[in-house]
């Protein structure tokens, strides 16, 4: 109830009355109080005025099942959430809740990780109070080939989400990280659990940075948050909201298409290295070339100074801007 009574007060211009909400929701005036006590006590700017009942002055940036529940938009991408105040990965939560029966479409939110793990293992920084640490867990009926795709679908949904919500450009670093002014906001981490030709279960692991002020020393050139190229604290709720809902659009046009062709026009736009030179740094010998966008499977075409077209997967090979990072 909580959380349909704070998504009713954000939704309304004015004044709700307690007996409004009262016959909405069933329930005696006392639990309405009961609950806007709680809001008040997670931070919520509540004005309550006699004869005209309640109404949200301020949201604070509070990650909660309320706060998130209260803000989904989508059909079943997130409507299932399990909130973590501390975890060790929402990879691995989200594997045990499908196991465990949840629905495709459950979406594991954390506010701090001490497992967190990026691309090819390694650490992700995930302190508590200023980022996103989130896990969409999947149950595709399209055979594991097609996995890896997903990716590339929630690169561009949080891409469109960080613009949309925050009105900062967003671009993509093929195939996944997600970049304003040419620093990392975003790393996303995509795994498979699969069983003989099929697929048991995907989850897409996603870590943002919102609402950091400082960064370790050896990342600092290279990372940056959306409140430092914003100017003003995010909320991270309404922002892993809109990722969700963008998600779900492209992910819905992905099994309808059965690959990205749907939404390579739109990837592609978003795609920083794209008419760029940059250095493939493959384990079999490195190599030079310009980026000229993705194929309907998701790998970065790469035009060779012969004229010739290089197809890169993702994987072990890393691409890098020919003067840095992007």
């Amino acid at each position: 109830m909580k959380a349909k009574i704070l998504a009713l007060l954000r939704s309304s211009e004015g004044y709700i009355s307690g007996q409004e909400l009262c016959e909405r929701f069933g329930v005696s005036r006392t639990a309405v109080w009961k609950v806007m006590n709680q809001l008040k006590e997670e931070g919520y700017e509540i004005e309550a005025v006699q004869n005209k009942g309640y109404r949200l002055v301020h949201t604070p940036d509070v990650l909660s099942e309320s706060e998130l529940k209260s803000r989904m938009r989508t059909g079943w991408a997130g409507r299932n959430v399990h909130f973590l105040k501390e975890t060790g990965s929402t990879n691995a939560d989200a594997v045990r809740f499908l196991e465990e029966g949840e629905a495709h479409g459950t979406l594991v939110v954390a506010d701090r990780q001490t497992a967190g793990r990026g691309r090819r293992g390694r650490s992700w920084e995930s302190p508590s109070g200023a980022s996103v640490y989130m896990t969409l867990a999947l149950k595709p009926e399209f055979g594991p080939g097609q996995a890896s795709m997903l990716t590339l679908v929630m690169a561009l949904a949080v891409s469109e989400a960080i613009s949309s919500v925050c009105g900062l450009k967003a671009g993509i670093k093929w195939p996944n990280d997600i970049v304003v002014n040419r620093k990392k906001v975003c790393g996303i981490l995509t795994e498979m659990n699969m069983e003989a030709d099929y697929i048991r279960s995907v989850v897409i692991g996603v870590g943002i940075n919102v609402n950091q002020k400082v960064f370790p020393e050896e990342i600092r050139d290279t990372a940056t948050s959306l409140s430092i190229e914003k100017g003003e604290e995010i909320s991270r709720a309404e922002l892993i909201a809109s990722v969700m809902a963008h998600f779900e659009r492209h992910y819905e046009q992905f099994v309808q298409d059965q690959n990205l062709s749907g939404i390579k026009q739109a990837y592609e736009e978003g795609l920083v290295n794209r008419n760029r030179k940059v250095r493939v740094l493959d384990p079999k010998g490195e190599y030079e070339g310009i980026a000229e966008g993705i194929t309907d499977t998701g790998e970065l075409m790469v035009r060779m100074d012969d004229g010739s077209i290089a197809e890169v997967y993702a994987g072990e090979v890393s691409v890098r801007g020919y003067y840095g990072y992007v």
